[in-house]
């Protein structure tokens, strides 16, 4: 859901296009019941297995007429329901101690109990980053494929996806999503590694990501897209966070199409920490990062492997008061005939972010030859609550045709954008 209008700051020109939770969305996610305390229920039997029991104790007229009514209750909320439901028996059956042969509406009636309608950004949309899409055929302007951390029930975050256009006088406007949602399949898996598909007859709005490893189980969080460009091929990277509950480390997505998707770890001590963002090609003939190896400086990391990193090169620490706490990168490097443009934050008294930059060589991206003494975007009066108070960020922008879009987030709740002319942001870094 969202609402636009614009109005001019300072500087920037910041649009009241405001990307909000919608908790209509929903997908269906496996239900795993929890197990009992065994010291109060000592009994050898599973609650799946149990479950299974009463369900397989139905005759067939009271299964097929639960189905049904399942299904009716459920209708026009998802899509598929019945090979959902399918799919998700077949996943439980190793649970259950006995597999009798079932008919086709009892084996779905299991899959329908197994599974939970969750809604995956009733809580928060948040922290975008942006690319150009793919397809530009018959367009005006840009279009872009936008991605923002969704927060639902629990606090776990996902991955979802938004389309939207540029026009040629910067009015950012963004396509109502698919009503419907989908979670991918899971086509391959080896320790950590995972890859995942879509159906590529579904729109991408309708595609969410959730947490898949255990590494992954409270979150994937942040993720900062590039558009990587090698050998005239374009390959999508993203960097994200993987929070356990208890721990986090930094993974990479890579995808071609936004319809296959791999995941994988990243690993060295470079990686140690969150908020990488890789370059948008090879420096050097080898893979560029920036990186936050404690949790107050900036770093620059290159490696010959995309999922190795070692220690890199300080090379931007807090100078100004607005960010004495820390600064940290928002997203990947934009490249300009000027330099390398990278958007940081900064954390100030009270937990307060803003959104600054500054420009990197670009022979030399160690070197800072320009940078915001003061914070570009910070929270406005009418921006300050939300989940978490007082906070902008962002997780990437582009450049398109002279001008930078800034999509960014809204104390942790909501998403908004924000354009400003790159000549006169260029100005300002070297002044």
């Amino acid at each position: 859901m969202h609402e636009t209008t614009t109005r001019t700051t300072p500087f920037f020109n910041r649009q009241t296009l405001h990307l909000r939770p919608d908790p209509a969305r929903v997908v269906l996610r496996p239900f795993e019941p929890a197990p009992e305390p065994r010291a109060l229920n000592r009994i050898d039997k599973s609650r799946a297995c149990r479950i299974f029991e009463r369900i397989l104790a139905l005759d067939e007229t009271g299964i097929e007429t639960l189905l049904a009514a399942t299904l009716a209750n459920f209708k026009g909320r998802h899509r598929n329901l019945r090979d959902i439901f399918d799919r998700r028996a077949t996943e439980m059956s190793g649970a259950f101690a006995c597999d009798p042969s079932l008919s086709e509406a009892r084996h779905q009636l299991i899959g329908a109990y197994f599974l939970n309608e969750y809604s995956f950004e009733a809580a928060a949309l948040f922290n975008p980053s942006i690319v150009p899409h793919p397809n530009q055929f018959g367009t005006t302007g840009g279009r872009f494929i936008l991605s923002a951390r969704a927060v639902g029930e629990g606090h776990i975050s996902s991955l979802t996806f938004r389309t939207g256009n540029v026009a040629a006088d910067g009015t950012v406007t963004i396509d109502a999503p698919e009503r419907l949602a989908s979670a991918p399949e899971i086509t391959a898996r080896v320790g950590d590694r995972v890859e995942l598909a879509f159906d590529p007859a579904s729109e991408i709005t309708e595609r969410v990501i959730f947490p898949i490893t255990e590494h992954q189980a409270n979150g994937i969080e942040d993720a900062r897209f590039v558009a990587f460009e090698h050998e005239g091929k374009t390959t999508y990277y993203a960097t994200y966070t993987a929070y356990s509950g208890q721990a986090i480390r930094s993974e990479l997505l890579e995808t071609e199409d936004f319809v296959s998707f791999r995941m994988a770890p990243l690993k060295g001590v470079g990686a140690r920490n969150k908020g990488m963002a890789l370059f948008p090609r090879k420096i050097g003939g080898r893979y560029a990062m920036i990186a936050r190896h404690d949790n107050e400086n900036l770093s620059l990391i290159y490696s010959d492997n995309l999922h190795e990193w070692g220690p890199g090169k300080p090379i931007l620490q807090p100078t100004h008061a607005w960010e004495f706490i820390q600064i940290g990168n928002c997203g990947s490097t934009i490249e300009l005939d000027e330099g390398w443009l990278l958007f940081t934050h900064g954390v100030g008294p009270v937990r307060h972010y803003s959104i600054g930059a500054v420009l990197l060589d670009k022979d030399d991206p160690s070197k800072v030859i320009g940078r915001s003494r003061q914070p570009l975007i910070q929270p406005e009066a009418s921006e300050r609550e939300g989940y978490v108070p007082n906070v902008v960020y962002t997780c990437g922008a582009m450049q398109l045709e002279g001008r930078i879009v800034l999509p960014y987030a809204i104390s942790d709740t909501f998403s908004t954008f924000a354009t400003v002319e790159t000549a006169a942001l260029l100005e300002l870094l070297k002044s």
